[in-house]
């Protein structure tokens, strides 16, 4: 995908992809963890490290010990800070700052979750070939108002998954959708929430804009969506 300009050290940058043909890319729990895993330890300029061999070294009893990967492993300098991330069935979104001078970071950071996942995507489920669409997409997020629009709808995107209409307002259940965002894991919102979990790590809340209040539940997000919308409609669709 070429891009209009280059990515700039300190600029904010909401990054996003799907399957191919709109397939699912996450078919279990480990896909899920071991991706967030990736966001994590693929997030620095160590060549040499592999995903799968790091697992290997912190099972314990043939049990996989995450909590002890996100504590003990020793990153090196990122290539982004992390502000936001959620992963859905077929596609993931993801809001960073580029971390590099030279503003190299977020191609460089996606490089390498991307082709990773690819790989031990294909072989678990013996097949061959892209899973991604393309490269992945990416918009600049340069005001406060846009930034706090898509904080929430990155937060809240899971509610398609049980509420179909939830981007025009249309929310059935509001006490099963608040539970049911409080509960979904593969999200950065449990952090912003107040859950102390080993996943904390993989964002760098010192990052976020001075003018950022941190939104903590379900309610407040739901109200940064509808009061923050941005003036160009345009930066609201992500096809």
């Amino acid at each position: 995908m070429l891009r209009d300009a280059p990515f700039v050290e300190g600029e904010i940058y909401h990054l996003y992809t799907r399957g191919v043909e709109k397939r699912e890319i996450f078919l279990s729990d480990f896909d899920r963890k071991r991706f967030q895993l990736s966001l994590f330890l693929s997030n620095n300029n160590h060549a040499g490290m592999q995903i799968r061999n790091t697992i290997k070294i912190f099972e314990d009893n043939g049990a996989t010990s995450w909590g002890k990967i996100y504590q003990e492993y020793e990153k090196g300098e990122p290539f982004v800070d992390i502000l936001a991330y959620v992963l859905m069935p077929n596609h993931f979104h993801i809001l960073v700052k580029e971390h590099i001078p030279e503003g190299g970071g977020i191609s460089k950071f996606m490089q390498k979750i991307m082709n990773s996942h690819t790989g031990y995507f294909n072989k678990a489920n013996e097949r061959t070939g892209a899973l991604f669409e393309g490269t992945f997409k990416s918009k600049h997020v340069n005001d406060e108002a846009y930034f706090r629009w898509l904080f929430s709808y990155i937060h809240l995107n899971p509610l398609k998954l049980i509420e179909p209409g939830w981007r025009e307002g249309i929310i059935r259940d509001m006490p099963r959708a608040i539970q049911f965002l409080n509960n979904y894991a593969w999200s950065s919102f449990p952090d912003y929430a107040g859950v102390e979990r080993p996943e904390g790590v993989i964002l760098t809340k010192d990052a976020l804009p001075e003018y950022v209040t941190l939104v903590k539940d379900v309610e407040g997000l739901i109200a940064e969506r509808a009061t923050h919308i941005p003036s160009d409609t345009r930066r609201m669709r992500f096809s």
